[in-house]
């Protein structure tokens, strides 16, 4: 359980309805929050799913519960996660940057190979390595490992 213990009991300040199963995963919520489920993976990452409904925008009071709601999203991903929303933004950036980076570094080789008679079949080899490695890196959700094979990718045909 280890630190989603600990991210249970921080949504007790945030969500209503808490509950919790055998692993630290939580269930709360609040206002148009109708549920929140959250823990930390086995990589430290906080992983969240979220249902929300619509408020109803003519209705005042529907509006402030919406901005209540708004506020304690908020206030438990700044808590949650140790960064600011545009912290988070930023992180979130420069991960999509990573991806799109690698995607790309794959797209270029792959495109090389096709069209230069000077490749050798055994670097042909080694991008297809590569290039396997980037795509497993990028399915498992680790950019910065993309991007580093990606580097060493661009670098084979240089």
């Amino acid at each position: 359980m280890g630190g989603n213990a600990g991210l249970a009991k921080m949504a007790t300040g945030y969500f209503e309805s808490i509950e919790v199963d055998a692993d630290g995963v939580f269930t709360g919520s609040f206002g148009i929050l109708s549920m929140v489920t959250a823990h930390y993976t086995e990589d430290g990452k906080l992983q969240v799913d979220v249902e929300q409904e619509r408020p109803d925008f003519d209705d005042p009071d529907a509006m402030k519960i919406a901005m209540e709601s708004r506020k304690r999203w908020s206030g438990f991903l700044d808590e949650a996660t140790g960064y600011s929303a545009k912290q988070r933004g930023d992180k979130a950036k420069e991960a999509a940057k990573k991806i799109s980076k690698s995607k790309s570094a794959i797209s270029m080789a792959r495109k090389f190979m096709e069209v230069s008679k000077s490749v050798t079949d055994e670097q042909k080899a080694t991008a297809e390595d590569l290039i396997s490695q980037i795509e497993e890196k990028l399915d498992e959700g680790n950019g910065t490992r993309a991007l580093s094979l990606s580097e060493k990718l661009n670098k084979l045909f240089n």
